[in-house]
């Protein structure tokens, strides 16, 4: 049994219909043509330079090896690792049927197989840093097997999607295959385990309390113990007196967070005479909750890791001190090319 990466769009904009029709789809624009017709990987790479008139053979080689497998290696039984990108989770998947071409479809929907998806939501941080560098490959599709992943993947998957009590590899292996990794993602995974380290339980609460003050809000933080249901009170303007006010839920545990969750918080909101609210959940949201964000929108935002990340870099200059020790961070510059 193999495992492969399959990704759902370069920005995640495939995800809800991989997940909803139970497939993975090659979605390649414009790809009208069976492959298995193409049977062997020169036959693609001849095609793919004729079809796209690609001038780089490099590029022609990279898109023959992502675009063969779906056809051609993959197997009924084989695992699919589908990194969300519209949180910090994954999605697992075993391949329940053999390749299929159907043109009716449209573009890119021609080439999928079909999914059952038995794990979904899994938290990233549950895995260990070099598996993610695996998962992490800038590519559409390609096997992952690196430092014995699939033997350690499928440990997981028994011991509950946590990591199993036996030697791990620290050093990420480097063979004559190696893909290129997605950097912003491999950045992402070593910050989101900084923050996991400094900032467990309620000293997440800080953390968030920190990102608001530094958007230029005023706040209050509920002491520890009970909180009838908010973790910090937060207003606009110097005295705190201002609109928008915004209560906070913070959760850190190492599920998902569901839809009670999300219900509890919009009572409070209103006990508490509140314009918005703010859920913050570390390890993502179960579907019931992402399924209630457009009747919530102009009330509720929810923050998972990822996004946290992102309010990090954003108000970062604007952090205390305090916060910037416990965090250091510094920009860095590169050249954004893809060849």
């Amino acid at each position: 049994m193999s495992i492969w990466l399959f990704r759902a769009g370069s920005n995640g904009e495939f995800e809800d219909k991989f997940l909803q029709d139970n497939r993975v789809y090659l979605t390649w624009d414009d790809l009208n043509i069976n492959l298995k017709k193409l049977e062997e990987k020169e036959e693609l790479y001849t095609y793919l330079v004729d079809k796209y008139e690609l001038e780089k053979q490099k590029t022609a080689i990279n898109w023959a090896s992502q675009i063969y497998p779906i056809a051609h290696r993959m197997k009924i039984g084989d695992w699919i690792v589908l990194p969300s990108k519209m949180n910090r989770t994954i999605h697992f998947g075993e391949i329940t049927s053999d390749y299929s071409y159907d043109q009716s479809l449209g573009s890119p929907y021609y080439h999928y197989r079909d999914v059952k998806w038995f794990a979904q939501d899994v938290p990233r941080d549950r895995f260990e840093q070099d598996i993610l560098y695996s998962m992490g490959a800038f590519m559409t599709i390609c096997k992952i097997h690196k430092n014995n992943a699939e033997e350690r993947i499928k440990s997981m998957h028994k011991n509950g999607w946590h990591v199993v009590d036996k030697p791990i590899p620290k050093k990420i292996e480097e063979t004559e295959d190696e893909v290129i990794p997605d950097l912003e993602e491999f950045i992402a995974d070593r910050i989101s385990e900084h923050i996991i380290k400094k900032f467990k339980g309620h000293k997440m609460e800080t953390l968030i309390e920190g990102i608001l003050k530094a958007k230029g809000f005023t706040t209050y933080k509920s002491p520890e113990g009970a909180d009838q249901g908010v973790d910090i009170l937060a207003a606009a303007d110097t005295l705190g007196f201002g609109s928008p006010k915004i209560c906070v839920q913070i959760k850190t545990t190492d599920a998902p967070v569901d839809r009670p969750t999300m219900d509890q918080l919009i009572g409070t909101m209103s006990n508490m005479n509140a314009d918005y609210g703010l859920l913050v959940s570390w390890n993502g949201f179960k579907s019931s909750v992402k399924k209630e964000i457009p009747k919530q929108f102009f009330r509720l935002r929810l923050w998972d890791s990822a996004k946290i990340i992102e309010q990090l870099f954003e108000n970062y200059d604007a952090l205390s001190d305090d916060l910037k020790a416990e965090i250091p961070l510094k920009k860095v510059w590169m050249l954004n090319r893809e060849d």
